[in-house]
């Protein structure tokens, strides 16, 4: 049996655009990508703190150091610039995979800057 749990996510990040003509997805910070293993085109599931939103997609890297974060296409009327965003991405894990398992959890700053990653390595020891 595999379980799906999260495996990686970018924090309270701010939504720096919204583009209704380009054809979708979400471009993200490619260093954002990188530090939290999350890859071009994968999965993701989009959190809108501001209105309640959550949306599925999938991430595309924008150009490195430029914290842009950007709702493309449909996915652009699901939030305006400003917002808050958790952006998350879920694994399937064998019983096995889990002894090792921990997500990864990338902290930003208010302008989408790199602050921290963490691991949470105890939290399958706490359940």
């Amino acid at each position: 049996m595999q379980r799906t749990l999260l495996l990686a996510k970018i924090h309270n990040c701010t939504l720096t655009g919204a583009n209704i003509n380009y054809v979708g997805s979400i471009s993200i910070d490619r260093i954002l990508l990188e530090k939290a293993g999350i890859l071009p085109y994968e999965q993701v599931q989009v959190v809108n703190n501001a209105n309640g939103e959550r949306f599925i997609t999938y991430a595309i890297p924008a150009p490195a150091h430029s914290g842009v974060i950007e709702l493309n296409g449909a996915a652009a009327r699901l939030g305006i610039i400003g917002d808050r965003l958790i952006i998350m991405t879920y694994g399937q894990f064998t019983p096995e995979e889990l002894k090792s398992y921990s997500p990864t959890v990338v902290i930003v700053d208010e302008n989408n800057r790199l602050l921290e990653v963490r691991r949470y390595d105890d939290l399958l020891s706490k359940v």
